[in-house]
């Protein structure tokens, strides 16, 4: 699949959409071009009926996302203009992967470091390998993170972690990270990929209808009690029993076999 930078790869296998970040030279930090290819890439997934889920990645093997690229910073953050400027790019970024339909996963190999973890957040799941490191290191920096981000951080781990990783800015291994929730899955590095594909293809396996109400209805309860559309939640939730699927998953149960879903 060709996007609009070469920094960015996206590649379809199967069911399994694979988005990676292709900068390893500073491993994997992004440039305003990159951001900009995100909601490119994951709308043609979108578009795709036959793609399930979307695992994002990063090049090389050392790094996620090492961060922004700060080679960029005197250039494009210079300025309050500049910095908005480049809020607005990077933050619809983020939007496209939390608004995305399907199942999302960070397949984590090494630094996951300030964006990184950032990006990571606006996944739905993040599998990461044993010799992974986290960290935002905003007030080494000082750089502000305005509260949707913060706040994608605290659903995940709770306020006490997150007040944590940001006074210390310091390095959490993979270990700290399980234990914290900010992962839900650590395996060793040889394994990942072959871990991160089964665990996609079963995703994929699934009933799509029900998974998407699923994570309808898990977005919605993050929300602010004012700001959640209840009736979206129920419609995803309707439109899995009045499904072809629906009546495909009790056929196979009763007969025993493996259920082919379509999506509709």
């Amino acid at each position: 699949m060709k996007t609009s930078t070469e920094r960015m790869i996206a590649r379809k296998e199967g069911a399994v959409g694979w988005m990676q970040f292709n900068n390893p030279a500073r491993h994997n930090a992004v440039s305003v071009d990159m951001w900009r290819a995100v909601p490119e890439v994951l709308a043609e997934f979108e578009r795709d009926d036959e793609i399930r889920a979307v695992v994002l990645s990063g090049a090389g093997g050392k790094a996620f996302v090492s961060g922004a690229d700060i080679s960029e910073f005197e250039e494009k953050r210079s300025s309050r203009e500049a910095v908005l400027e480049y809020n607005r790019i990077a933050g619809a970024a983020n939007a496209a992967i939390i608004g995305f339909s399907k199942p999302t996963i960070a397949m984590i190999q090494g630094y996951c470091f300030g964006g990184g973890v950032g990006v990571a957040l606006c996944c739905d799941l993040r599998i990461a390998t044993d010799n992974s490191s986290f960290a935002v290191p905003a007030a080494k920096l000082g750089l502000g993170y305005g509260y949707d981000g913060l706040k994608r951080l605290v659903d995940v781990v709770g306020p006490s972690f997150a007040k944590e990783i940001f006074y210390t800015a310091r390095r959490f291994d993979s270990s700290e990270a399980l234990a914290m929730g900010l992962v839900n899955r650590v395996v060793p590095a040889s394994d990942i990929e072959t871990y991160v594909r089964d665990y996609a293809a079963m995703i994929g396996g699934n009933a799509p209808l029900t998974i998407r109400a699923a994570k309808i209805c898990v977005n919605e309860a993050t929300k602010d009690p004012a700001d959640r559309d209840l009736a979206a939640a129920q419609a995803a939730v309707d439109a899995c029993f009045a499904s072809e699927d629906y009546i495909e998953g009790r056929s196979a149960f009763s007969e025993k076999r493996k259920p082919n879903f379509r999506g509709r």
